[in-house]
Formats: C-alpha cells, sequence, structure tokens
C-alpha cells in the first residue's frame, strides 16, 4: 500500500473519531432489595435497602446497622433511645450474610425519571457521609423500611405517600409484629403481652410499610409519576431456606381459655391434695406477675417505649402482686403487715374485674381478650382462696 495512500486513512480514522459523539455513560439503576425474616429475634421481621447500579459497581445502602460498643448502647436501648447507622457497601459484600443465614433475598428495579434516579442517589450519598448516617430509631416509625421508603417518596415527590395512605389492609403494628414474631412463641407472646393500644390502630398501607416485605408488596403495586408500574423488574439474588412467618395473625381465643382453665384446674387440684403445693403455686402466681407488671409500669413511666405506654394488661398483671408475694408470710400476723396483705389480695383481685369491667363496657380498646380468657380463671380461685385464708 502506498505510504502517502496510508497515511490518509489515518487521518480519515482519526477525524471519524473526533466527529463521533462521545459515548455516554450507562444510565443507573436504583432497585430495592428485600430481605426475608431470619432466625435471630432482631431479624425476625426482615430487612431491606436501597441498591444502586451504575454499570460498573453495585452499592447497597443499608440503614440496618447499630453499634453496641456505643457508650450507654444498654442503658438507652432499655429507654427506646437506639441509634441506627446508615452504611452503603458492595453489594456482593452485603449479600455473603444472608447467603450464609438462608434468608432470601430479591430486588425490585424501578422505573424512574433520570431526574429522580439522581434525587435518589444525592439524598443517599448525603446520609451516607459519618455527620449524616446516624437516626434515632424506632421500631414502628423509623426503621430500615422506613428509611428507604421515605427516599424514596422525597425522590417521587410525594407519591408514595399520596397513594398509600389512601388504603389499608387492615393490619395493625401488633398483628404485624406478633405475626411475623409467631415463629418464636415466647418473642410472639412478649410482644403481645407488652404493646398497648397505641399499636391496635389501623393502618394505612404508608405506615404498613414499616415492615419490609409490606414495603415490596405496596411498591409491586405503586404507579410512577408516568402512570406505568413503578417496579419494571424483580429479580431473585438468594433462594429462602427460611420457614416463613404466617401469612395472617393466628387466632388463639380457645387455645387461651382451654389453657387458663387448664391452669386453674391444676391449682384446684394443688389446693384440695396438696396444699402447701397450692400455696407455692400461688405465690409463683404473684412474684412472676407481680415482676411483668413492675416492668409494664416502668416501660410506662421511665421509657419512651410509647407503644407499651398505658398497657392494659397492667390490670391482669399488676404490681400489687409482688406486694402479696412478698407479704404471705405475714399474713396471719396483726397489724400493718396483715393489713397490707389483705390490700395487696384485694388489688389484684379489683384490678382483675377493672379489666373486665374495660370489655363489657367498651373503655378499653386494647386487643387483649386472649389474655383475659388465659388468666381470669386462674385469678378467681387464687383471690378467693388468698381472701378466704385471711378470714380464717
Amino acid at each position: 500500500m502506498p505510504r502517502k495512500f496510508s497515511r490518509a486513512l489515518r487521518l480519515l480514522a482519526l477525524l471519524l473519531l473526533i466527529a463521533l459523539p462521545p459515548a455516554q455513560a450507562a444510565e443507573p439503576r436504583i432497585g430495592v432489595m428485600t430481605m426475608q425474616p431470619g432466625q435471630i429475634f432482631w431479624e425476625r421481621f426482615g430487612h431491606n435497602a436501597i441498591v444502586v447500579d451504575d454499570g460498573t459497581t453495585q452499592t447497597s445502602y443499608n440503614f440496618g446497622f447499630f453499634d453496641p460498643s456505643e457508650p450507654g448502647f444498654v442503658g438507652n436501648f432499655i429507654q427506646g433511645r437506639m441509634n441506627y447507622l446508615m452504611a452503603a457497601l458492595p453489594l456482593a459484600q452485603d449479600l455473603s450474610y444472608y447467603r450464609t443465614a438462608g434468608r432470601g433475598v430479591s430486588i425490585q428495579w424501578l422505573d424512574l425519571s433520570a431526574e429522580q434516579k439522581q434525587a435518589v442517589i444525592s439524598r443517599l450519598q448525603f446520609l451516607s457521609r459519618p455527620e449524616n448516617a446516624r437516626y434515632r430509631y424506632d421500631y414502628f416509625t423509623n426503621n430500615c423500611a422506613t428509611q428507604v421508603r421515605d427516599v424514596l417518596d422525597q425522590a417521587l415527590a410525594g407519591q408514595l405517600q399520596k397513594q398509600w395512605t389512601a388504603s389499608s389492609l387492615g393490619n395493625s403494628y401488633r398483628s404485624e409484629t406478633v405475626r411475623l414474631a409467631w415463629p418464636a412463641k415466647w418473642m410472639a407472646l412478649g410482644f403481645d403481652l407488652g404493646l398497648s393500644s397505641e399499636a391496635d390502630k389501623a393502618l394505612n398501607r404508608w405506615q404498613d410499610a414499616f415492615i419490609p416485605m409490606r414495603l415490596a408488596q405496596s411498591l409491586a403495586e405503586t404507579r410512577n409519576s408516568s402512570g406505568n408500574p413503578l417496579v419494571m423488574e424483580t429479580q431473585s439474588l438468594l433462594p429462602n431456606r427460611i420457614a416463613p412467618p404466617p401469612e395472617e395473625l393466628p387466632q388463639w381465643p380457645i387455645t387461651a381459655l382451654f389453657a387458663g382453665l387448664a391452669m386453674a384446674g391444676v391449682f384446684f387440684a394443688a389446693l384440695r391434695f396438696r396444699p402447701a403445693l397450692g400455696n407455692a403455686l400461688m405465690l409463683a402466681f404473684w412474684l412472676v406477675f407481680g415482676v411483668a407488671g413492675c416492668i409494664m409500669l416502668c416501660l410506662w413511666l421511665f421509657t419512651e417505649h410509647r407503644f407499651a405506654h398505658g398497657n392494659e394488661n397492667l390490670l391482669l398483671m399488676s404490681p400489687f402482686a409482688l406486694l402479696a408475694a412478698l407479704m404471705y408470710g405475714l399474713r396471719n400476723k396483726q397489724g400493718l403487715a396483715q393489713r397490707a396483705y389483705t390490700f395487696a389480695v384485694h388489688a389484684v383481685a379489683g384490678s382483675a374485674v377493672a379489666a373486665v369491667l374495660l370489655k363489657l363496657l367498651g373503655a378499653g380498646s386494647q386487643v387483649n381478650m386472649n389474655w383475659l380468657l388465659l388468666l381470669l380463671p386462674l385469678h378467681w380461685l387464687i383471690a378467693k382462696h388468698a381472701l378466704a385464708s385471711t378470714d380464717k
């Protein structure tokens, strides 16, 4: 090939390269990653994060970190003053734990405009700075799921809140919490016992999104600003190897009633045939219920666990039961000790009666019928026995 012709070809190729428009970077993708419930108690409610895929790297913005080594962590936890952290980490690193734990993970890729995507990315980058990463955690109203919801809603100019506050699935904070904790019965019953009527108000779908799986469900049924489905693709990343929680809140009033009658029957038989055992069971009843009542009272008066404030189950587990147990050995002494014991027994029985009256008069709005059915037979027998023994 002649040298002049070769130079001409090179010059032409150079001119074409200059004339062609520069290659544009791939438009980023925004996705909501949902992790299914785990087996450790704080994992029972699932988790989620926002994933940003810029074509080169995939970053998970995860709002679910806390630092148990921070000063005062235990005291703040008890008082309901938890601080959580948002961290940005490579998606593969974030997935490694869930793969080991056997928790299913999926991503909903969202159909957002370029401006909306940039708004999400800018907000996440702002929140991931060390000075902005901490937030005051509240299990129901400000958690890993609501943080994700709020970032998306801000980028969508309030469209999520507008659409989701107009409908409801009929859930409550209690029903969702107890349902998801149900595989660990001690945990489910503890939540059910410890939550007040504040947890029984009907939630709209905006409030429902405090549960990561409910957030994913609502996203799947939402339209974007163009009227198209907000979720354009759902991608499964990891299979779920853990038995899922029940779809609906289990109902157990019949079980509660028969369990209550069975406990009362055992107590009655013990009093009839083994009085010493019956008295020991009565003392155990008062000690356990008195301590539980004191804990519920302290949660109300001295902590920020506002969904435990004003718990009507205090009437079924009165702190006066602890006083009755402590004064039991002095019940036959004349004077102040006997009067204190008699007062405590009457207070425990009277509180249980008040719990029933609240229900009959419609004054109590707390969902606690299961606990009434479970404990009232035992309350009646113990009060009858304890008061009869003081009359002798």
